[in-house]
């Protein structure tokens, strides 16, 4: 049995990737429990303080200014209590899984990276590192757990390079990173969906 913790993006819930953990058609023999958490809802100020669901404040288009360091650190409290809990109902820590998309991709890679115990994996999907300039001080031997990272080479949300940038320092700091690019916008397509799955299959074997 193993447990996959995966988290939705900005504006999103839970129910966001219901469809997702279907189309993945991992075989019966894989017996995998899929977590599907709600982030809370809060005002973001680059939307105009609008309230909507969010794991963080975001204050500047540019990510990487005036980031939300309360927000995703409280976010990654209530991921850790979320690992905490599989860990009780009998799941080995090295078969839980993060998995997330765009600010959930951030809240898996920040949680994931810093625990104590090693974990199965990461799935960290349209999204990037957040807090780097504390990442290297605060990187567990969670460096090396496998990591599948994959972005739209049409992103405007969180372009390209911003992916790719986070990829580059997690290889830097001797993270195992599976780096996949797909022809598509802020979004999941079939065949990053196929990927994840034949990734998902490899990691769990």
């Amino acid at each position: 049995m193993a447990s996959v913790i995966w988290l939705h993006g900005l504006g999103a819930d839970g129910h966001d990737f219901e469809s997702v953990v279907s189309e993945l058609n991992l075989p019966a023999s894989l017996p995998i429990r899929f977590i599907l958490p709600h982030a809370p809802s809060m005002p973001v100020t680059l939307n105009n303080g609008y309230v909507m669901p969010a794991w963080y404040d975001i204050n500047h288009p540019d990510l990487a200014l005036g980031e939300d360091e309360a927000g995703i650190r409280a976010s990654q409290q209530e991921i850790v209590k979320l690992i905490q809990q599989e860990i009780s109902r009998g799941i080995p820590a090295e078969r839980i899984l993060l998995a997330g998309f765009s600010q959930g991709g951030a809240i898996v890679l920040q949680t994931g990276l810093r625990y104590e115990k090693k974990l199965g994996g990461i799935i960290a999907l349209s999204t990037y590192l957040p807090l780097k300039s504390s990442f290297a001080q605060e990187v567990t031997t969670n460096r090396n757990i496998p990591i599948f990272m994959a972005h739209g080479s049409f992103d405007n949300v969180i372009p390209l390079h911003a992916g790719a940038t986070s990829k580059k320092m997690l290889e830097d700091a001797g993270c195992a990173v599976e780096w996949h690019e797909y022809e598509m916008a802020h979004s999941v397509c079939a065949d990053e969906i196929r990927d994840i799955s034949l990734w998902l299959e490899r990691v769990l074997n």
